[in-house]
């Protein structure tokens, strides 16, 4: 009994503990002050409340440039070579890549078995809402996909927090410094000191999780009638609840095919990462609490740092399962016909478009109303999606954090396999 006493005080007492009451204390007083309160003073709480979301998150990204650069120039540099790095790297986007056609598969599959859009019924949708994901849609170019991977000045890239721009420059530059050999240890060594004063921030600023999720559900509930949304968009929720819990359990079972028993461990670890993302609606949040725990999950810190940025632009699972449903979803309820070969090639568009606007505020609805407009289904449709995208975002959160952790834990094991039999080969 004893034992059982000191385990639930430690799980309450521990970060996930804590952000789990944190949800439900926000829930509640969301729910009470939207029932007790006029509409404009609840929009003026939630804008005050989330307040809270916006510094943790702020606090996160503060953290991540510097994080993403030590740690990548450091794990680049003990990679070794530009022979290691590309084997690595196509393990990383063949993973990436494969995982990103099932996720859209999935959604492409469940949306039109269960045809969450066909004969709904939508009155006084806000048409006006829309226009501000639209507006960004123009960034879906050719020339901006080729900005925004190539850097133009790696202060600039840590400014905005482009993730994909400084894993660029950090490559460069821990190639660089490999190739210097031992003439430049002591700079890699003081970068690999101050990724590990980086990583002790973050244990700092994981203090403020709680708050921050509690700011971000009690803003959410406060102006949102969760019940009444629910009802009306029932369907096309528990159409999308279906095929997350299916791409959940695809990514599980891949995890257990190729860590073992080892996966249960990683799922134990994951699972503060995961209830952050969640409550939040930031995978972005979680990049620095997702890194440490991979590294004492016993992944090396070298692959760590090369995959999980690289993941965080490449590997979201769970916006990529959204957007193929969220699209035909709207088509749907314009009754826009689309054959198999229509959808299988907005598929392949989905895959590309989607790599090349990483940390765009809302991405997945920019690439859901673009690609709306390249099949000729009504932009304006994504207003429908808009009331609930918010719930809809923390199941995709989540699971674009389960997706990196696994994919990041799975190249390491192969790398770890690698070393261990070019070690036997030279002993023997």
């Amino acid at each position: 009994m004893q034992v059982t006493e000191t385990k639930k005080k430690s799980f309450f007492s521990g970060l996930t503990g804590q952000i789990i009451i944190a949800m439900v204390l926000g829930a509640a007083l969301g729910i009470i002050i939207h029932n007790s309160i006029s509409e404009g003073a609840a929009v003026s709480f939630s804008n005050k409340i989330k307040m809270l979301a916006t510094i943790f998150i702020r606090l996160v990204q503060m953290i991540i440039a510097p994080l993403v650069f030590t740690t990548l120039v450091v794990g680049i540099a003990k990679l070794g070579d530009i022979k290691t790095v590309g084997r690595v790297g196509g393990k990383a986007l063949g993973w990436f890549f494969t995982a990103s056609f099932v996720s859209l598969l999935i959604g492409l599959f469940f949306v039109n078995v269960l045809e969450p859009g066909v004969g709904l019924k939508l009155d006084h949708v806000d048409m006006a809402a829309a226009s501000e994901v639209t507006a960004k849609t123009k960034i879906l170019s050719v020339e901006n996909f080729v900005e925004h991977i190539v850097p133009k000045s790696i202060f600039e890239a840590m400014a905005t927090n482009e993730i994909l721009q400084i894993v660029i420059f950090s490559i460069f530059f821990g190639l660089a410094a490999a190739s210097l050999g031992s003439t430049v240890k002591p700079i890699i060594n003081a970068f690999d000191k101050a990724s590990h004063i980086v990583l002790k921030m973050v244990n700092y600023v994981m203090n403020f999780a709680p708050i921050g999720v509690f700011g971000a559900i009690a803003g959410v509930f406060a102006i949102r009638d969760a019940e009444e949304l629910i009802i009306t968009y029932f369907k096309f929720f528990g159409s999308f609840l279906i095929g997350i819990s299916t791409l959940w359990v695809v990514l599980i079972v891949v995890g257990y095919i190729f860590l073992k028993g080892r996966m249960t461990e990683l799922l134990k670890r994951i699972v503060g990462p995961l209830a952050i993302a969640f409550g939040t609606t930031s995978s972005e949040a979680v990049f620095p609490k997702l890194t440490e725990e991979l590294e004492s999950f016993g992944v090396k810190n070298k692959i760590v740092a090369f995959m999980l940025p690289l993941g965080y632009s490449f590997n979201l699972d769970g916006s990529m399962m959204y957007m193929t449903f969220a699209s035909i979803f709207i088509a749907q309820f314009y009754g826009v016909h689309l054959d198999l070969g229509t959808q299988m090639a907005m598929l392949l568009v989905l895959m590309l478009t989607s790599k090349g606007i990483a940390g765009v505020p809302r991405a997945s609805l920019v690439i859901v109303a673009a690609t709306c407009g390249m099949f000729k289904i009504p932009v304006e449709g994504i207003a429908l999606i808009l009331p609930i995208d918010h719930f809809c975002d923390m199941f995709r959160s989540a699971t674009n954090v389960l997706g990196n952790a696994l994919a990041t834990s799975v190249v390491g094991q192969w790398e770890d396999n690698k070393d261990t039999n070019l070690e036997l080969e030279e002993e023997n």
